[in-house]
């Protein structure tokens, strides 16, 4: 059930970084701020396809982790 649960935060954090790139910057933006560090992308448009970038590899690596966790339970029966 935990492992269900971490994979489906886990696609759902890949989703949400695909299609609100600025949204997980300015997050990430503001919780440094709330442990006194201020961060700026130097170009806003690479952090947001390296966002984007990051969410699809998130993505992949997680569906890769379903197919290979039915496969195994699959060959288990």
């Amino acid at each position: 059930m935990f492992l269900s649960l971490l994979i489906l935060s886990s696609i759902l954090t890949g989703v949400f970084l695909i299609f609100k790139p600025s949204s997980a910057i300015s997050f990430q933006k503001k919780f440094y701020e709330m442990i006194n560090w201020r961060i700026e992308p130097i170009s806003m448009a690479k952090e947001l396809r390296n966002t984007r970038i990051m969410g699809a590899f998130l993505l992949v690596l997680d569906l890769f982790t379903v197919f290979y966790l039915l496969i195994k339970s699959a060959i288990k029966i």
